[in-house]
């Protein structure tokens, strides 16, 4: 990829206070781009400032929901590219919130594009999908052609949220891609519960000396570390070929769960779990083993992981060691 072609251009990103947001805008300036990033700063979702401390100066913070239609017809003016990242991530919240995740992702979503495609038709859109609108894998690793089953709302209305991007792109040339994230990992995420990843709560009561739970254990995933995941989305934003197209992201390698938990205690230097069996309420939603074929991003973009696991781990357990009251 040719770094150069983020140089002065204008980027909005949506979410840009969150964990994979804010990575970007870090990226994004590092290569002479014009950021600003939008954030409502809700207390569920993520958002922090002091993911961007030390960047204060060199972009432009907006406060704003991406469920204000009038606030998204002002902020896509103008921008070259849009990584739209915000959403409501957490499968139980889904449940309970039937109808909040409905309105942040879908309708939320209908309304960016529908400020793209009256007010800027020219931007390049890469949107962040997950691997939830899966389901339970009917076969491993799951590719792109995989049936789409999810088990929950948030699956439902990210699936909806994903479609809105291509028809979009198909039917009004707004340039549009997404990117089905499998677990994301590193500095920044969310640690103090479960709501974006499950990793975030277990790396936080390790560096406090406290035991974590895994749920039964077995279970077989993959992780993406953060920085590689910025790769996926520049490369998506910079290449025309991704246009109107979906893509799974993966990781270097699987492993069980019970396997992760042994290695996080070994990198840590000590800590502890314990393994029960999954609560009700989880258990309904649970999707089992999962780990993604991530062949269609490598051969039409170039991009496969580059930091291994245990590297991946390492670094997320240093940055909480020095940061994590800030995460609380």
């Amino acid at each position: 990829m040719n770094a150069e072609i983020f140089s002065r251009q204008r980027i909005l990103i949506t979410g840009g206070l969150g964990f994979i947001g804010s990575a970007l805008a870090r990226r994004l300036v590092e290569l002479g781009a014009r950021v600003t990033v939008a954030d409502s700063l809700v207390p569920e979702y993520g958002g922090n400032l002091f993911n961007i401390a030390g960047l204060e100066e060199k972009l432009q913070v907006n406060i704003s929901d991406v469920r204000d239609e009038h606030s998204m017809r002002y902020l896509v003016q103008g921008q070259d590219f849009l990584f739209n990242l915000a959403g409501q991530t957490s499968h139980a919240d889904s449940m309970q919130n039937p109808y909040t995740d409905l309105d942040i992702n879908c309708r939320a979503q209908l309304s960016i594009l529908e400020a793209c495609r009256k007010y800027n038709p020219r931007i390049k859109v890469v949107y962040a999908s997950t691997r939830q609108i899966y389901g339970k894998p009917k076969y491993l690793p799951v590719d792109e052609n995989h049936l789409l089953g999810p088990v929950d709302v948030n699956g439902v209305n990210k699936i909806a949220g994903e479609e809105y991007h291509i028809l979009y792109n198909n039917v009004y040339d707004v340039r549009a891609c997404a990117l089905r994230l499998t677990n994301t990992i590193g500095p920044r995420m969310r640690v103090k519960d479960a709501r974006q990843t499950f990793v975030g709560i277990w790396i936080r009561l390790l560096v406090e000396g406290q035991p974590f739970e895994v749920w039964e254990g077995h279970q077989l995933r993959d992780f993406t570390y953060v920085d590689d995941a910025v790769d996926a989305f520049l490369l998506a934003a910079a290449n025309e070929a991704s246009n109107g197209q979906v893509f799974n992201l993966g990781g270097d390698c699987v492993i069980s769960l019970k396997d992760l938990a042994d290695l996080l205690v070994q990198i840590n230097g000590g800590g502890r779990y314990v393994t029960r069996s999954f609560p009700t309420d989880r258990r309904r939603i649970d999707i089992g083993d999962y780990y993604a074929n991530f062949d269609r991003i490598r051969s039409t973009l170039g991009w496969e992981p580059k930091v291994p696991l245990r590297e991946a781990l390492t670094r997320t357990l240093d940055f909480y060691r020095e940061h994590l009251p800030h995460y609380l």
